[in-house]
C-alpha cells in the first residue's frame, strides 16, 4: 500500500485553507506557492474535492476556495477514499474475478485485517485534530 500526492497533497490543502481561510477564500495560487505544489495538480485535486463536498469555490478578484464542513467533521478516512479509491493492502478480493485461492489462503485474513486497522486510525483523526497536532498516537491495535 502506497499513500499517493493525491491523498497526500489534498489533505496539505485541506489543511491551508482551513489555517489561512479564516473568514476568507483562499486562491489556489497562494496554496501552490506555501505547498510548494504544482497550481495544475491542485485544480484536479480541487475538482475532485469540490464534487465531494468538502469545498466550495468562487471565480474572481476575491475567489478562493474555502471548506463547506467544520474541521472537526472533515476525517482523514473520508479524504483518502475520496481520493483514493481504495488503500487495500491486496486486491485479491476486489477484483470482478477474485483470486480463485481466496476460500482457503492463509494469508487472506491477515492483509484484510492490517487494511482495516489501517482505516480504523483514519476515520479516528479529524483535520482539526491533526491541524492541532493531537494525532500521532498510535497504539498497538492487536
Amino acid at each position: 500500500m502506497k499513500v499517493s500526492t493525491r491523498s497526500r497533497y489534498g489533505i496539505r490543502l485541506l489543511m491551508d485553507i482551513a489555517m489561512h481561510g479564516q473568514g476568507r477564500a483562499v486562491s489556489l495560487h497562494e496554496i501552490a506557492q506555501r505547498q510548494d505544489i504544482s497550481l495544475k495538480y491542485l485544480e484536479k485535486i480541487t475538482r475532485i474535492l469540490k464534487r465531494e463536498g468538502y469545498l466550495s469555490g468562487k471565480r474572481g478578484p476575491n475567489g478562493g476556495h474555502r471548506l463547506t464542513k467544520p474541521m472537526d467533521e472533515i476525517y482523514l478516512g473520508d479524504v483518502v477514499r475520496v481520493l483514493e479509491g481504495d488503500l487495500d493492502l491486496v486486491n485479491c478480493w476486489m477484483n470482478d474475478t477474485p483470486c480463485p485461492r481466496m476460500q482457503y489462503c492463509k494469508t487472506h485474513r491477515i492483509w484484510t485485517e492490517l487494511t482495516e486497522i489501517i482505516y480504523t486510525k483514519l476515520n479516528t483523526i479529524t483535520l482539526q485534530e491533526l491541524i492541532e497536532d493531537d494525532v500521532c498516537t498510535l497504539s498497538n491495535p492487536f
